[in-house]
């Protein structure tokens, strides 16, 4: 499998380990309700991993959920999210971090997204960042000024590699930057707190809470050692966070910890940025009061590569709503479908599909050959079952058909008309017929007595 590799800008074969590929992801902040641009950036860590899956690796997962220590701005200035969240709906910090925790999960339920093996909150995992910045504090790595304890970039020679920053090009005294610090691109690895603050913690070096990015390292290093085959997360964590887990982490091993790094490019809303601000910020929730389900929103990523930005319209939604109706129907009539598939024609597409997820999860061209399958192949239970397959990756629930809700005044149309047919009143049964269709239904008579669908 060759998937691209941010910091080295190029597509590389993955090289793993007894066939096990150990993988972080960037997790939530669980200040807020995850809106659909936040939801991007999980579902690829979903398609990816079903993805290796299927192409017969074995992973050993880790996600964070950050519950202290996410500053406002991700250069460490401003206020911990968590406290301000606190503030704004006049609760305790722990009580927001378990609520919109249970809001982030309910949402990754809904579209079919597999947690990874370990979930570490940050709160519970104090001890090992300060046992971590204690390591890079022995190597020199570090100094203290008021606010707090600082890694010093200037001390780790390859700073920049990630991002592509530049340390010489940066003056030292910005006007927005802590003057007492030796660099402006230096971060906090402990944030010293005032005693009204909620969550702090003791440390050696005073009372405080860690720095979001020291987050990451440490609970990397704890579930999976001190080499990670593959570390996702979205293309806003690039130019800051990631570099600095970079940072931490090399300089405290010695080597490069972290083989590949893998971003998901933003979504954008009808050509341009999403946000509060721009009454653009959509919930999965909004998507499903519009007539929306999880699962179109799911489709609707499928479609448009993981490296490239994804433009969220509601006319894309309802196309891929459409389509994905469309797909369960062929899906359906493959099930109940009595033709043979010659063995080497499925295996074609077996090998297309999985070719498509081994060229750096290509899911766009792997939905073209399920398409080209579904449409090109007589109706046959051996293309269902490879459907199946498919679906284990895709996990739009092809296999399930979705039940409809009949309204009891259809309901009863619908038995009126099997009067009518009994009376053989062929001209009201006709007519019935119509006035269902014209409330949006559709009614097929069967041996058994009659179907209902919605149009």
């Amino acid at each position: 499998m060759k998937i691209y590799n941010s910091l080295t800008r190029k597509k590389e074969e993955l090289v793993v380990e007894n066939n096990t590929v150990k993988m972080y992801t960037c997790g939530p902040t669980v200040y807020y309700f995850p809106h659909i641009g936040n939801m991007r950036a999980y579902l690829f860590m979903d398609f990816l991993r079903k993805s290796l899956k299927y192409c017969g690796y074995k992973i050993d997962g880790v996600m964070n959920l950050t519950d202290v220590g996410h500053l406002v701005s991700d250069s460490d200035e401003g206020d911990d999210k968590m406290e301000l969240a606190a503030k704004r709906e006049n609760k305790d910090p722990y009580e927001i971090a378990k609520f919109y925790t249970n809001c982030f999960m309910k949402d990754v339920s809904r579209l079919n997204i597999e947690l990874p093996e370990h979930i570490a909150k940050a709160t519970e995992h104090i001890q090992e960042m300060i046992d971590f910045i204690k390591r890079l504090e022995a190597k020199g790595y570090t100094y203290i000024i008021d606010d707090g304890v600082y890694f010093d970039v200037q001390k780790f020679k390859k700073y920049g590699a990630l991002s592509g920053k530049d340390l010489s090009t940066v003056g030292v005294n910005r006007i927005d930057e802590n003057e007492q610090k030796h660099h402006p691109f230096d971060f906090a690895l402990w944030k010293f707190v005032p005693a009204e603050h909620i969550m702090k913690w003791n440390s050696p070096w005073g009372v405080g809470c860690p720095g979001w990015h020291i987050e990451c390292s440490a609970m990397g290093e704890k579930y999976l050692g001190n080499s990670i085959d593959i570390h996702t997360g979205g293309i806003d964590h690039k130019q800051i966070h990631h570099e600095n887990e970079i940072a931490q982490n090399d300089a405290k091993e010695g080597k490069q910890v972290v083989k590949n790094w893998m971003h998901v490019e933003f979504l954008q809303v009808d050509g341009g940025k999403m946000g509060k601000s721009l009454g653009n910020l959509y919930t999965l929730d909004q998507l499903i009061e519009k007539g929306y389900s999880p699962l179109d929103f799911r489709y609707l990523n499928l479609l448009t590569h993981y490296r490239k930005s994804l433009n969220f319209t509601f006319e894309g939604l309802t196309a891929a709503k459409q389509a994905l109706k469309s797909l369960k129907q062929l899906a359906i009539e493959h099930k109940n479908g009595t033709a043979q598939v010659p063995k080497d024609k499925l295996d074609a597409y077996e090998k297309e599909f999985r070719d498509a997820l081994s060229d750096d999860i290509n899911l766009p061209l792997a939905v073209g050959v399920v398409w080209k399958m579904l449409k090109n192949e007589p109706k046959s239970k051996d293309v269902y079952n490879l459907l199946m397959k498919f679906d284990t990756v895709l996990s739009l629930d092809l296999g399930k058909e979705d039940e409809v809700e009949i309204p009891e005044e259809i309901k009863n149309l619908a038995n009126e008309r099997v009067q009518a047919r009994a009376e053989k009143n062929w001209a009201k049964s006709d007519e019935l017929r119509d006035l269902i269709k014209s409330k949006g239904y559709l009614i097929k008579d069967t041996k058994d007595g009659y179907e209902i669908s919605k149009i």
